[in-house]
C-alpha cells in the first residue's frame, strides 16, 4: 500500500510525500535528513499526543540526538501567537539553533501552526508533517501554506513555507471520530470538483468502502487528493494565479466558520461553502442543473451539510470582506462551469453572495 509523491520547485524534488498504513518506515525517511546530529521537537495538541506522542517519541529517538515534545491544548481557539509565543519559549530554554527540526503531530491546526513556528524561529529552522486527519493528510500538511489565526480571522498571519517530508499513515484515521472522518472528505471532494471529473464519480461509486476504512481507497483517494494539490502549488507556489482554485468553497466557507466555528467543522463549513459556490456558478449561467445537483448529492452521500439556517447573512459577507483571496477590492471568487473545471471569477457582487447565503440558509439546495 506504499505510496510516494515528489514535490518539485524549480524541477528540483524539495520534499516526498510517503503514503503508508502506519509508522514502521517513518525512522527510515528521517534517517534520509540526517537528524542524527539534531534535535527533534515534536508539536503537538492535547487530544493527538495522548494517542501518538509517546510512540512517534520513541521512533525519533533511535534516529536523533535528543526528542522533546511540546503539547498544546486541542482546538482552533488556540490556533494563535500566544500558543505560538508559547511554542518560541519552549525551543529558546532547550537551546533549538538553526540545525534542529520541528515535527507537526496532528491535524491541520498543529500542522499550520508548526509549520509558521519553523518559518519565522531564528529566521527558518526545518520541519516536517506528520498528519493524523484526513483533512491534514488531504489539504493542510501539503503545499507550504502555514499560519495561525488572529482576532477570529482564519490563517491572517502566516507564511509560505515547505517542510523537509510529509509523512502519512493511513491507519490514524481510524482514530477520528466519523464526523472528523467525513469533514475531512469536503476537501476531497473539493479535488474532483475543480480538477478531476473521473475522481469526483470515484467518490461516488466507492462511498461506501470509503466511509468503511477500506485501506485501498484511502490511500488512493490520498494519493490523488495529494497529488492534485502537489501539482497545483508546483505551477502556483504563492498564489498568483492557478492555486486560488483550491478555495473553491472556502470565501463563503470561512466567513461561515468565523461566526459557527465553535460547533462546526472546517470540512463542514466548506461543504456548505461548495454548495453556495455551486448555487452562484448556476446563476451566473456557467454551471448546469444537472452538475450542480450532482455536487450536492455527493455532499450528502458523506453526510456533509448542505445548509446551515443559523448564520447572519450581513456578518458573512462583512467578513468576505476581510477574506485573505481579496485583489484590488475584489473578491476571487472560485467557480465551476462543469464537475472537473474551475476558474477564478472577479465579477462575483454581494448582491450574488448575499443571494447564495439566502439559498444555504433557506435549504433551497435543489432547482
Amino acid at each position: 500500500m506504499s505510496e510516494r509523491l515528489a514535490v518539485h520547485e524549480n524541477h528540483t524534488v524539495i520534499y516526498e510525500i510517503v503514503i503508508e498504513e502506519d509508522f514502521k518506515n517513518l525512522k527510515s525517511e528521517l534517517n534520509k535528513l540526517n537528524v542524527s546530529k539534531r534535535k527533534l521537537c515534536i508539536v503537538t495538541e492535547t487530544t493527538v499526543g495522548a494517542i501518538y506522542a509517546e510512540e512517534i517519541k520513541k521512533i525519533l529517538e533511535e534516529c536523533a540526538k535528543e526528542v522533546f515534545v511540546f503539547t498544546f491544548e486541542a482546538g482552533e481557539k488556540n490556533k494563535n501567537l500566544y500558543t505560538i509565543k508559547d511554542l518560541y519559549t519552549f525551543l529558546i530554554e532547550n537551546h533549538f539553533d538553526r540545525k534542529d527540526m520541528l515535527v507537526a503531530l496532528g491535524g491541520g491546526v498543529t500542522g499550520d501552526m508548526t509549520g509558521y513556528c519553523a518559518a519565522t524561529y531564528l529566521r527558518g529552522i526545518d520541519f516536517i508533517q506528520i498528519p493524523t486527519t484526513l483533512l491534514a493528510q488531504v489539504d493542510s500538511s501539503v503545499g507550504g501554506k502555514t499560519g495561525v489565526d488572529f482576532d477570529g480571522y482564519k490563517n491572517m498571519v502566516g507564511a509560505f513555507y515547505q517542510p523537509k517530508l510529509v509523512y502519512i499513515a493511513t491507519n490514524t484515521l481510524k482514530t477520528l471520530t466519523k464526523r472528523e472522518f467525513l469533514s475531512g472528505m469536503g476537501e476531497v471532494i473539493k479535488y474532483g470538483i475543480i480538477k478531476d471529473k473521473k475522481f469526483f464519480y470515484y467518490l461516488q461509486k466507492q462511498a461506501d468502502n470509503i466511509k468503511n476504512y477500506e485501506k485501498q481507497a484511502l490511500s488512493y483517494i490520498i494519493k490523488v487528493s495529494c497529488d492534485t494539490k502537489r501539482k497545483v502549488v508546483e505551477n502556483d507556489f504563492k498564489e498568483q494565479g492557478e492555486r486560488a482554485l483550491l478555495n473553491f468553497g472556502h470565501t463563503l466557507g470561512h466567513a461561515i466558520e468565523k461566526y459557527l466555528y465553535t460547533d462546526m467543522l472546517h470540512g463542514e463549513c466548506v461543504s456548505v461553502g461548495m454548495v453556495g459556490a455551486a448555487f452562484l456558478s448556476w446563476r451566473k449561467g456557467y454551471l448546469s442543473e444537472y452538475d450542480r445537483n450532482e455536487i450536492i448529492d455527493l455532499l450528502k452521500l458523506y453526510e456533509l451539510p448542505v445548509s446551515e439556517n443559523r448564520i447572519c447573512i450581513e456578518n458573512v459577507l462583512a467578513a468576505t470582506g476581510s477574506d485573505k483571496k481579496m485583489e484590488g477590492g475584489k473578491i476571487k471568487f472560485i467557480v465551476t462551469d462543469e464537475i472537473g473545471h474551475s476558474f477564478v471569477d472577479q465579477s462575483v457582487s454581494l448582491s450574488e453572495m448575499k443571494a447564495a447565503l439566502y439559498d444555504i440558509a433557506e435549504n433551497q439546495t435543489k432547482i
